[in-house]
């Protein structure tokens, strides 16, 4: 029996080269966004294919861009040739949340029912807002739920896949 493949999670994209040594330039989709540096395995994923590589060294280089230089990238050309490439790490090596917290990676995918059970479908992603993230909700059409714990939100259950709100269905 095999282990099934971890869960990967996109957490940046490679974007060019920096300087002349192998080094990468990383936009980075955490937050912090130098917390990108704190994964010691990457996999980089272009065009349906995926690669390790270990991270020797990562910081964060002016507003909020990283530079990185990872294992066998030895020169500007090979680092070049990775512009455009996922970074994606397993969700298995991210730290615990605290209580009421989630990773938006672990609430993608997740059904959202009203608190009367009538499914608007499933969450595809979500945005960040100034005052509060917004799950965006595809199911019959498309709905903007505004995250906000206790008065939207009622419960989240990442194990069982859902997450109920109090909406109402026709807006």
């Amino acid at each position: 029996m095999t282990d099934a493949a971890p869960k990967l999670v996109t957490v940046g994209r490679i974007i060019g080269a920096w300087g002349v040594k192998g080094w990468v330039r990383v936009r980075s989709f955490t937050e912090p966004p130098d917390n990108i540096a704190g994964f010691p395995v990457w996999t980089l994923c272009r065009e349906g294919r995926k690669l390790q590589r270990r991270l020797e060294q990562g910081r964060l280089h002016g507003r909020g861009q990283i530079v990185a230089k990872l294992e066998s990238v030895a020169d500007r050309d090979a680092a070049a040739a990775l512009a455009g490439t996922d970074v994606a790490v397993a969700r298995s090596d991210f730290e615990s949340c605290a209580d009421g917290e989630y990773y938006w990676a672990d609430l993608e995918g997740l059904e959202v029912v009203t608190v009367d059970g009538q499914s608007f479908g499933r969450i595809d992603h979500l945005l960040r807002t100034g005052s509060n993230d917004v799950l965006v909700v595809r199911g019959e059409r498309e709905r903007l739920i505004p995250f906000v714990d206790g008065d939207v939100v009622k419960t989240v259950d990442i194990d069982g896949g859902r997450v109920v709100v109090d909406w109402d269905p026709d807006f």
